[in-house]
């Protein structure tokens, strides 16, 4: 059984959540500030970590925890669920270690799927930790036992979702991926508009890095497409 650290300053939210993940067959320690967290993870770590950022009266406190917890393990996956939705709180969770980061009102199903996510990729690295695993093509770097993309030498901060899809585009350049199948790689089950909004997060991370950034091509009534060529 797979055991969750849930981090959450409110009661409610906090009882919610576990209850929901408990019913989907996981084991669920659930902590209202950073301190007791820590805590428990010098004791003993969890297979994965759900953190808010506000803890109490420490505004940042998840994003301590977060660098604590990463320190602890780099190999730990950490989720950040929160009510902050600024592209500055998503940078910085991500920067400190974390590998994914999802806003409140995001539904049970999609965090769920998320979740699976990261289960996936730490299955992944235990099946073959000392295979080499690394894809590249041109300025295009992809490591896929740290889950990290590169472009010019440039971490791109991807979530776990957005470097699923990365990866499939781009291990067979010229290839049109259909939505169902970057849903498939992703482990997510979500509309045809939400893949959409996840390609343009990812172009826009890219261009981010380097503006003449064109690899990801949109094939009309069919899906996406990398161009090796850009």
């Amino acid at each position: 059984m797979k055991r969750i650290a849930l981090v959450e300053d409110e009661a409610a939210i906090r009882e919610n959540y576990k209850e929901v993940l408990q019913q989907q067959g996981y084991s669920v320690q659930a902590y209202a500030d950073r301190e007791s967290a820590l805590q428990a993870f010098r004791t003993r770590l969890p297979d994965l970590a759900i953190l808010d950022i506000g803890l109490n009266d420490e505004i940042d406190g998840g994003f301590s925890l977060c660098q604590s917890l990463r320190a602890m393990s780099q190999t730990v996956p950490i989720i950040f669920l929160t009510a902050r939705d600024s592209d500055f709180d998503t940078v910085c969770g991500l920067r400190l270690g974390a590998d994914d980061y999802l806003t409140k009102d995001v539904s049970f199903p999609h965090l769920l799927a998320r979740l699976a996510a990261l289960f996936r990729r730490s299955e992944l690295q235990a099946q073959a930790p000392d295979e080499q695993q690394e894809l590249e093509y041109g300025p295009l770097h992809i490591d896929i036992n740290r889950m990290q993309v590169s472009w010019n030498g440039q971490l791109v901060a991807l979530t776990v979702t957005e470097f699923w899809m990365v990866h499939l585009l781009a291990k067979h350049p010229g290839h049109v991926r259909s939505r169902q199948e970057l849903m498939q790689e992703a482990k997510i089950f979500v509309d045809d508009s939400t893949i959409t909004s996840h390609i343009k997060r990812i172009r826009k991370k890219f261009i981010a890095l380097d503006t003449a950034f064109d690899c990801i091509d949109t094939v009309y009534g069919m899906g996406y497409r990398w161009d090796a060529q850009g």
